[in-house]
């Protein structure tokens, strides 16, 4: 009996150890906000064969990876990326709210409870009302696993890390240094020596300048760039929106990795006994200065240096902790923000968001008498007098059943559905957009969308006319590392598929507001 068992128990424990290798001893999110899998693809004879192309030949590579909800912005993206779940849930619906009792628009995630350090803004993770794949880890390991956040903004910062980070740091808009909130109670010394050294942004900003990479020649890919001269871009660190500027350049990316490599060298990630995690943002959207125009030199430039920047990314992970003890989750955000000008010719014309609200009122008040029913609209919603209507006696179902069927008669309007219809879940999947973009505790009476081609113009000062665009932007979603297998799928898969994915590597719960399954074609198993 002796002859078999010891074999057995030999095996067994080899087993064991393989089991337990294959879970990483770190995880890096590389998320690329307004990546375009398209523009992938179109820029790819420029690339080297270590950044974008060594992610698509050596990682699991979901071709489609799509949100639930239309109008993603950053915010409402990675809250949605890194919880598992939609803003219906984790609260976060957009970067920026009205507040209707103050009158003002507010952050998503303002909290003057906490002060700026290095900045004068106000943030915590306090407004997102889901756990995110770091919270779940640092329950898991008691707190022993360490947990930062690096990225040109506050939001994608905070939202891929969430509530229990070590650290969070983003650029600040005003200074140009690495910035955080007294939230976080951990500033590494190797941060504050970095803020206040030669090698610092601000010391660097006024002999940093923008052109182009290549030789004119190599940038074909985009055949509709009427520019001759080459695209020149020098930044002064005391010129209003510099920095904002630099973040919406290369120099932005090259900034997020040069903290980065500062984390690796000494923040001691893979060396505790359990899995410690890193998230990294890069941007890959349209220059600050130049977002009117769709197709651009420097769109493909951006493209092509953010690919040297994976490349030195991921070389540093694999000098430091191995990338086969690395998980690599690299994605985008799902939409690409523009401030294109409508086609002449096009179907489309403009909705006023004023006069809509304007006629709204009339109506009601010929119906229910003389009171100011509508308090206003922000985001495609529009708010009704809750108090109002109580003081009336009025049924809210049937008052906002009346006002939504007014204004799906006017031009541009493509359908409107009402809050107390999402609240009671008669929604149909019509109708599910506006379910999963929404929330109740900050969502309008009133949910309207328009038609493409059509454009929402606010006539405030200083407010562009924003078109309505419903296509979906062609998002990847890479998994690499951790033994997993190379190969391509090109079935649609929902951004709230990638945290109980990456959580399942780990070996431990899903957010506790997830309730979708691992992505089955990879598993934690070599």
């Amino acid at each position: 009996m002796k002859k078999w068992i010891f074999p057995l128990v030999a095996a067994l424990g080899i087993c064991g150890l393989q089991a337990q290798q294959s879970v990483p001893r770190l995880v890096v999110c590389i998320t690329v906000d307004q990546l375009r899998g398209d523009y992938v693809e179109y820029f790819s004879p420029t690339f080297g064969e270590h950044g974008f192309k060594r992610l698509m030949n050596e990682g699991a590579v979901y071709h489609n990876l799509q949100f639930e909800f239309p109008d993603a912005d950053q915010s409402s993206a990675f809250a949605t990326l890194f919880t598992g779940t939609n803003p219906c849930n984790h609260g976060i619906t957009g970067d920026r709210y009205y507040d209707f009792d103050r009158l003002k628009e507010v952050p998503s995630l303002f909290d003057a409870d906490y002060l700026g350090n290095f900045t004068h803004d106000n943030y915590s993770p306090r407004n997102l009302l889901a756990a995110t794949i770091a919270d779940e880890l640092k329950i898991a390991s008691r707190r022993r696993s360490e947990v930062y956040a690096i990225a040109p903004d506050a939001e994608s910062a905070i939202l891929s890390s969430g509530h229990a980070a070590n650290g969070v740091f983003w650029i600040d808009n005003l200074n140009g240094q690495w910035a955080t909130t007294t939230y976080y109670k951990n500033v590494p010394w190797y941060v504050e020596r970095y803020n206040n050294s030669p090698e610092s942004l601000p010391v660097r900003t006024d002999a940093m300048t923008w052109r182009p990479s290549l030789p004119p020649d190599r940038y074909t890919a985009l055949p509709y760039v009427e520019e001759s001269v080459p695209f020149n871009y020098a930044f002064k660190s005391k010129t209003v929106d510099c920095y904002p500027k630099v973040k919406t350049s290369p120099f932005g990316n090259r900034e997020v990795g040069r903290l980065a490599a500062q984390f690796f060298e000494y923040a001691g990630f893979g060396m505790r006994p359990d899995p410690d995690y890193m998230a990294i943002t890069f941007y890959a959207g349209n220059y600050f200065g130049n977002r009117a125009k769709e197709y651009t030199r420097e769109i493909q430039d951006t493209y092509y240096q953010l690919d040297r920047d994976i490349e030195e990314l991921l070389n540093l992970i694999d000098r430091k902790v191995g990338l086969k003890n690395t998980l690599v989750v690299f994605t985008g955000t799902g939409y690409f923000k523009s401030e294109e000008e409508p086609a002449e010719g096009m179907p489309g014309g403009e909705f006023h968001p004023k006069r809509c609200i304007a006629l709204l009122n009339m109506y009601l008040m010929a119906i229910y008498g003389q009171k100011t029913w509508v308090s206003g609209f922000y985001d495609n919603q529009i708010y009704l007098s809750h108090k109002a209507i109580e003081e009336a006696g009025l049924d809210p179902v049937e008052f906002q059943n009346k006002a939504a069927d007014f204004v799906a008669e006017f031009s541009g309007v493509a359908r409107v559905t009402t809050d107390m219809t999402l609240r009671m879940g008669i929604w149909n999947e019509e109708m599910s957009g506006f379910h999963y973009g929404t929330h109740h505790a900050r969502r309008g009476d009133l949910i309207i969308s328009l038609k493409p081609g059509w454009a929402v113009n606010s006539e405030l000062p200083g407010e562009k006319v924003k078109l309505i665009r419903n296509n979906a932007v062609q998002t990847p979603l890479i998994f690499m590392g951790c033994g997993i297998r190379p190969q391509h799928i090109y079935r649609e898969v929902k951004a709230t598929e990638v945290a109980p994915t990456v959580t399942h590597f780990l070996r431990i719960r899903p957010p506790n507001a997830c309730d979708r399954l691992p992505l089955h074609e990879i598993s934690i198993s070599k």
